[in-house]
């Protein structure tokens, strides 16, 4: 589950650049929109041309694509290149992000709160397509804020470095909840860069019943073992079953030097905080959301799912707000992207034509 909540701030991603580590894990910084293969010297721009061929799987944890064959047998789908890049700012704080397939992507996609890039491995797979999903800030690879401020507009501008250094403009930018409100805030601040918007499961006047759910399951933060992180996770009916669940789990924690397992992403920490935001901070935010949406010019599409957060009258709502909008519904909860991949890469694949 993932939830919308967060403040309104904004900063400068004018300075934002690329950075890897070769195999020596010396720094490298590229200032222009290359791509840099882990473990290789040689980049490439967005010509494709490259002196190295680039092929394989390169992470920066390496398990951290073990799951990917699993799913692709499952799916009937072939297993993608993808490696893991990162851009900086100046000031040093990393977004990280994983590039799928041998072509600079002009599909991006954000996802929601609590979760990270690998949510969307299973509608990369069916799209098999080139595609580039973000760790949102303070989620998977990247960087935590110190102000532990997370929303729309706050993030927006990294998603907009991430989009001018790596991939190919405009593109179709898709995002699940918080994703989705972070994509209505780059589409409106950045109509040039965005092509389609596809928003998963998310409105501006989404019902807060998910998020009260959600505080709950972050009320445990530490945990003996992975097995353990998974048994409390089916326990509230996340994650779908034990395979997937075990898969997320991994995908999302790691162990620290004295064996406790923990979450990557910094919302679990601040889960509690941030969802008891005050009711008029939370109107604030809708009224910025809803701006973002009707300033967008990109054609909008609505994905909702049957048994996820956007209800019938949310639905109505957002009907009112941006008429022009086409409003499609899946069967699936709120984290459509891993319920219903097939039916989601489909909605995209019409966005992308």
């Amino acid at each position: 589950m993932t939830c919308p909540c967060g403040r309104v701030a904004c900063t400068s991603p004018s300075d934002f650049a690329r950075s890897r580590e070769d195999p020596q894990n010396r720094a490298i910084r590229i200032d222009s929109p290359a791509r840099l293969t882990k473990g290789s010297d040689v980049a490439s721009d967005h010509s494709g041309s490259t002196a190295t061929q680039q092929s394989g799987l390169v992470p920066h944890d390496a398990e951290e694509f073990s799951f990917l064959a699993g799913q692709a047998e499952r799916l009937g789908a072939a297993v993608p290149n993808a490696e893991r890049i990162d851009v900086a700012s100046s000031a040093g704080a990393v977004v990280s992000a994983i590039a799928y397939g041998d072509a600079p992507a002009d599909i991006v996609l954000l996802h929601g709160a609590g979760l990270n890039a690998h949510t969307w491995d299973a509608t990369v797979l069916s799209l098999g397509e080139p595609v580039l999903a973000v760790d949102l800030p303070g989620h998977g690879d990247s960087a935590w804020r110190e102000d532990a401020d997370y929303s729309p507009h706050t993030i927006a501008p990294a998603v907009i470095g991430v989009i001018e250094a790596v991939a190919s403009t405009p593109v179709v930018l898709v995002g699940q909840s918080l994703g989705g409100l972070t994509a209505a805030a780059v589409a409106a601040a950045r109509p040039d860069l965005v092509s389609r918007l596809v928003l998963v499961d998310i409105t501006p006047s989404i019902d807060q019943g998910g998020p009260e759910k959600l505080r709950a399951f972050y009320e445990r933060l530490e945990f003996s073992s992975r097995e353990e992180l998974v048994d409390y996770a089916v326990s509230f009916g996340l994650g779908g079953d034990r395979v997937e669940a075990r898969r997320g789990v991994h995908l999302n924690s790691r162990v620290r030097e004295d064996g406790v397992v923990e979450w990557k992403h910094h919302f679990a920490t601040i889960a509690a905080h941030a969802l008891d935001a005050s009711s008029s901070a939370r109107t604030i935010d809708q009224a910025a959301s809803w701006r973002d949406l009707e300033t967008v010019r990109a054609e909008t599409t609505l994905v909702r799912g049957t048994r996820g957060f956007v209800d019938d009258s949310a639905a109505d709502v957002f009907r009112e707000h941006i008429p022009s909008a086409s409003i499609v519904a899946l069967d699936a909860p709120h984290n459509v992207q891993e319920v219903a991949p097939r039916e989601l890469a489909d909605v995209i694949r019409k966005a992308h034509s």
